[in-house]
């Protein structure tokens, strides 16, 4: 049977078989199958593809196959260094297996989310990673009914309904608030984003205040502060906070929010560490190299990207019959510049 190029000229599989010297039937079974062909085929079908400029059409293929070659990923913002890092490393590694991301960010607005979950199924993914657990009925229930593979990312939780790989975000709040209180602080002022759709966030929080109840330490509710994860809003807000009240810490619920506390202690002219101890949660990628340079806790924004990828191409491959499992990562309290002993205040 004659065939035609597969595009205005672009080269089909004919004509990768002609240069390779195999039938097209084989250049087929090498990109569905290449266990099955040998390895001297494989690298003649893979060196004449590469030179003809022959790209596949797997979306063809895929109208035979259960399997689009695409895996989604929504993350709340990309103006976050670290969710860009974890969303680099995920793609990178999906790369490995074949496959391709496509990336969408909701903006910390779970409505929103259902939109994008819908646009993501009308492109036939073959899997979707979520940030947190916080989700709607109405997104689970699309992805549930068409048997998509789902995993929850970025926060560990072992009772979670869906498969997740992340650390303990309970955990990283401890860990800061610890090392304020080892450095003799108890008048700490605590900045968290809105919890009510951000279990990141709730987490953190109840880590934190718990960490305190279990010390014996009381925090009154003009100490909590709600704030997004705006560096300029943070700045203003902590402004206000220091203008009236002097606590010997601030403990924020990201690295974002502490940059804004940085400035607005700079701009009052109050010295961090000596006059006030700052901490973070998630070691941006500019945290380190800022002055002073802020300890925070470490979140393992590659490893889970990494593991991310690994595991929604088995769940994929597997159709989605695989156990459900959730794997905990640490979180590492990282010393730096921005905290010191409440004696030195």
């Amino acid at each position: 049977m004659n065939r035609v190029r597969s595009r205005k000229g672009a080269p089909g599989i004919v004509e990768v078989a002609l240069r390779a010297g195999v039938s097209p039937a084989t250049v087929s079974r090498f990109y569905n199958s290449p266990d099955k062909v040998r390895s001297g085929t494989r690298q003649r079908i893979e060196q004449a593809a590469k030179d003809m400029g022959y790209i596949r059409d797997r979306m063809a293929g895929s109208m035979h196959s259960r399997y689009s070659g695409t895996i989604g990923l929504i993350v709340p913002t990309l103006n976050n260094a670290i969710f860009a890092e974890l969303a680099d490393t995920f793609s990178r590694q999906l790369s490995t297996h074949e496959r391709t991301m496509l990336i969408a960010c909701n903006n910390y607005d779970l409505d929103a989310e259902v939109d994008i979950v819908r646009s993501l199924l009308e492109r036939r993914i073959d899997g979707i990673a979520l940030i947190g657990h916080d989700h709607t009925d109405t997104a689970l229930h699309m992805l549930s009914v068409r048997d998509i593979p789902v995993l929850s990312l970025w926060n560990y939780r072992e009772d979670a309904l869906l498969p997740s790989i992340g650390a303990s975000n309970e955990q990283a709040a401890e860990l800061a608030t610890q090392h304020l209180l080892n450095l003799g602080h108890e008048k700490i002022a605590f900045m968290f984003s809105d919890t009510a759709i951000n279990d990141r966030s709730r987490d953190r929080k109840m880590g934190a205040l718990t960490t305190m109840k279990d010390h014996g330490i009381a925090v009154s509710d003009d100490m909590i502060l709600d704030c997004p994860y705006n560096t300029g809003i943070a700045k203003t807000i902590t402004t206000n906070l220091l203008q009236q009240k002097r606590p010997t810490a601030v403990l924020c619920g990201n690295d974002v929010i502490a940059h804004g506390v940085l400035y607005a202690a700079l701009a009052l002219g109050i010295k961090v560490p000596e006059q006030l101890s700052v901490t973070g949660i998630g070691d941006f990628a500019n945290s380190a190299d800022m002055v002073p340079s802020l300890t925070t806790v470490r979140l393992p924004a590659k490893r889970i990207g990494q593991l991310a990828a690994d595991n929604i191409v088995a769940m994929s491959m597997a159709r989605n019959q695989l156990p459900k499992t959730h794997s905990k990562l640490d979180c590492n309290l990282i010393v730096r510049e921005s905290t010191c002993a409440v004696s030195a205040n």
